[in-house]
């Protein structure tokens, strides 16, 4: 799990955590990886290698890649040789990746099947979303150029899947470097500096052959998952400012389409610093058999569990409330239908409540295990969350119920960043060793 450190001077690192229950450092940091320079603000990862790779004897997932989402440097982290106590193998500059694509923020990092990597890039150097497009590494992790064909990039950037028996992969817009880097400022919404589209390109191609524009039910679409069957044509993108789920899908005539699945309502609030408040949906997971799909609601605070047998019109089967902004003992309510006021109970786990909101999640490959960690983007952490930024987040375990559906929270499970040796840290994404639910697309 990257970690961001909250203090001045001090490195961002990669931290190993201990998940088995059986160990005697059970739900213990046992190894932290700092890297070699400051203010990079880590945000998502990839492995170099994936089930995409099937055909390649020699494809190990040994090689963890760390896009850094402000100072647009890479880290490639070394996990075989040592599992427990990873080591930083290569680090691949900003000064080469702009030179040689004129791109910079870079985001989501995937394997593709001939062993290089793509990695998702939000805007230029100076932070104009329109220097957007898709960075690829060789497999000795060497800037080759840009994957898209020339005259194919989009707006705006942000995440991406492939599906390789349908020939597409989709992409997603979050907003502009330079709003987004500040904190989150509605106005930048009014003035055009954030998302709203899908990018459709030809897969593997590289022409970007349809822009789904998702309208006001579709700002700031986030995370993209296709069902992991690859015969499969859907899948699904949160939309975080809409606080929807919109579904994606190809139509008989061969263009894709989208819908609404789930709409979260606003809230009305007192205290906040707008009368509503949205859900902020900020991360989803599919589990591996596609019949559960996750969700996090950021700001409102719950974690919620769908049945997504029918991708069309998914059923709630488990909502579990973890923190969020108007919980017990904060200055921020709902206010109910009748006018009355209301926050949500706060979790204490060890002794210690559940700061912050839940916004990343990973499932094991079983689906019985979905950690949350609840740190988004230092900039907005200190805005929405500011306890975050001075205590530090967290990382916590709930146990799934994958017959009926339903979640509970472990209560043996609970690593607290507030008490780490450099000061508090904000930990954000989580991923498996031996593979996630977000890491394999088949092929």
């Amino acid at each position: 799990m990257e970690c961001v450190g909250t203090g001045k001077g001090s490195p961002d690192y990669l931290a190993t955590v201990d998940a088995d229950p059986n160990s005697p450092t059970y739900s213990q940091i046992i190894h932290r990886l700092p890297v070699s320079h400051l203010e990079d603000e880590l945000h998502h990862t990839g492995w170099n290698a994936c089930s995409s790779c099937h055909g390649d004897a020699s494809a190990q997932r040994r090689f963890l890649i760390l896009p850094s989402l402000v100072s647009t440097r890479v880290y490639v982290v070394d996990t075989g040789k040592n599992p427990i106590a990873p080591s930083l193998h290569k680090v691949v500059e900003p000064e080469e990746i702009i030179t040689k694509t004129g791109m910079a923020f870079p985001h989501t990092a995937h394997c593709l099947a001939d062993g290089a990597i793509m990695i998702s890039c939000l805007g230029d150097k100076d932070g104009n979303a329109e220097g957007a497009g898709f960075l690829l590494l060789n497999s000795n992790f060497e800037v080759q150029g840009r994957w898209e064909k020339p005259g194919h990039s989009p707006n705006f950037g942000y995440d991406f899947w492939y599906q390789p028996r349908h020939k597409t992969m989709i992409s997603s817009s979050w907003g502009s470097p330079s709003a987004f880097t500040k904190g989150f400022n509605p106005q930048h919404v009014a003035d055009g500096l954030y998302g709203r589209h899908l990018f459709v390109y030809d897969w593997p191609g590289a022409t970007l052959k349809q822009t789904l524009d998702l309208g006001n039910t579709g700002l700031i679409p986030l995370e993209v998952r296709f069902l992991h069957n690859p015969e499969k044509a859907t899948g699904y993108v949160a939309c975080a400012l809409s606080s929807t789920l919109v579904r994606f899908f190809k139509t008989d005539d061969g263009t894709w389409d989208h819908d609404v699945a789930i709409a979260v309502p606003s809230l009305k609030v007192r205290d906040w610093v707008l009368p509503e408040m949205p859900g902020l949906i900020t991360d989803l997971v599919i589990s591996l058999d596609d019949k559960y799909l996750y969700f996090v609601n950021w700001l409102h605070g719950d974690i919620r569990q769908y049945n997504i047998e029918n991708p069309e019109k998914p059923v709630l089967t488990g909502q579990l409330w973890v923190g969020g902004v108007f919980f017990q003992g904060s200055k921020v309510f709902k206010i109910q239908e009748d006018g009355s006021l209301f926050q949500t109970p706060l979790p204490t786990i060890k002794g210690s409540p559940l700061r912050g909101g839940p916004q990343m999640i990973q499932l094991s490959l079983d689906g019985k295990r979905l950690y949350a960690t609840n740190s988004l983007f230092s900039a907005w952490d200190k805005q929405f969350y500011p306890e975050l930024v001075a205590q530090g987040s967290y990382m916590l375990q709930i146990d799934c119920d994958t017959e009926k559906g339903g979640l509970s929270i472990n209560e043996n499970f609970f690593v607290d960043f507030g008490k780490e040796p450099g000061g508090p840290a904000l930990a954000h994404e989580v991923r498996y060793p031996g593979g996630d639910c977000t890491s394999d697309i088949w092929v």
